[in-house]
């Protein structure tokens, strides 16, 4: 490993910016190259990069997010194949949709580079098996950007709950309340199971699972159906599930893409306190509360949260991601553990191909239908239609 980390992005669309923010951030690391479908789009990008501003037109960079005197342009290139033959990337990043990930990560690992994936990491979990596999096999890294696990107030919730200092925790309510139109749909590639993989669930609701299960640990059974609501799509624009958690918690989850006051929200219940976080697309400070149960006000001085703040944010995910390569150690909590999150997604559309029935993580380890895709019955509940 070279003591700079040289980073390829593949896939210049609205969150790789938050990549090269990222990258430009950590003073080990440096965007080398990138590729798209467009050409065009890849050269404007990497003009962008190298002015430091990494953002789409018009739109202006937070303050200290890019080092001073940093500004090559990264090279373009028509193909991931002649990037990786002419740059040899420590790192490539991975900003493309969910059908193309699996072969892209593939063709990174298997030229030598560590792999940042943004969510969901593949269209099914038999593909992400086999990039897990393959990352093995090549002795590198397979980090999915689930960046809501971030911040300074996720990882001290985390610790205050594996602690035991909150007390048990009982129940919880977990909500993705976003807003998508029509035109959101249309794009070619969405709301189709052959090409995204799923809808609301697996695109927008994963992101509040993924930070449910970093806080709880570890599923048990999974309830879940799927709805069709409003918009014209082949996948679901709602779902409903209920996930009960090893350590005894259940939790009721709804996610939605029709909800014109958008929400992201957490709620969890202990013996002693109730931790909400309510956001929409990332959190600090302010988005967390803990309201102690009667009877333990006194105690919750000890839970107040820490003086320093960081926000959730790629950048620190990227960081923590980048200080384990460089340092040779495994990945950190906040980009480990890549099937969690995406497991109780599938078992959600498993469980709502077969009517609501229970599925365990047995019975998603040998599904019939649900490891190699996620297609399900929708409930149709749009005017007129109820199938």
């Amino acid at each position: 490993m070279t003591r700079t980390l040289r980073c390829a992005i593949v896939g210049t669309g609205a969150i790789s910016h938050a990549h090269a923010r990222g990258i430009a951030a950590h003073p080990a690391a440096e965007l080398v190259a990138v590729t798209d479908l467009s050409r065009e789009r890849a050269e404007a990008f990497a003009a962008q990069s190298s002015a430091g501003a990494a953002e789409p037109a018009g739109t202006a960079e937070p303050a200290g997010t890019a080092e001073a005197g940093r500004t090559n342009t990264p090279k373009v290139y028509d193909t991931l194949d002649e990037l990786l033959e002419a740059e040899h990337p420590d790192v490539v990043h991975i900003c493309t949709p969910p059908i193309a990930h699996r072969d892209q990560t593939l063709a990174a690992f298997a030229a030598g580079a560590h792999v940042v994936v943004e969510k969901p990491p593949a269209p099914s979990l038999d593909e992400l098996d086999e990039m897990r596999a393959a990352a093995a096999a090549a002795g590198r890294q397979l980090a999915v950007v689930f960046q809501q696990r971030t911040g300074t107030a996720a990882a001290h919730v985390r610790r205050l709950l594996e602690d035991g200092a909150l007390g048990r925790p009982l129940i919880a309510v977990c909500e993705t309340l976003w807003y998508r139109d029509q035109a959101y749909f249309d794009v070619p590639w969405r709301g189709k199971w052959a090409t995204e993989g799923g809808g609301t669930t697996l695109g927008h609701g994963i992101h509040q699972l993924d930070l449910l299960a970093f806080l709880l640990g570890d599923w048990i059974s999974v309830q879940g159906r799927l709805w069709r609501l409003d918009r014209e799509t082949q996948t679901e624009d709602a779902s409903t599930a209920t996930v009960e958690f090893a350590n005894g918690v259940v939790a009721q989850v709804v996610t939605s893409a029709v909800s014109p006051r958008e929400t992201s929200s957490i709620r969890i219940d202990t013996q002693k306190a109730t931790v909400t976080v309510d956001h929409l697309y990332g959190h600090g400070h302010e988005n967390w509360r803990i309201t102690p149960a009667p009877g333990f006000e006194v105690e919750a001085e000890r839970w107040a949260l820490p003086d320093l703040e960081e926000r959730s944010d790629h950048e620190p995910l990227l960081r923590d991601v980048f200080d384990s390569l460089l340092a040779g150690a495994p990945l950190p909590p906040t980009a480990d553990a890549p099937a969690r999150s995406f497991e109780i997604v599938a078992a959600i559309y498993a469980s709502a191909a077969a009517d609501g029935a229970v599925v365990t993580p047995s019975d998603l380890a040998t599904h019939p239908t649900h490891r190699a895709g996620f297609e399900s019955p929708v409930a149709d509940h749009r005017e007129g239609r109820h199938d």
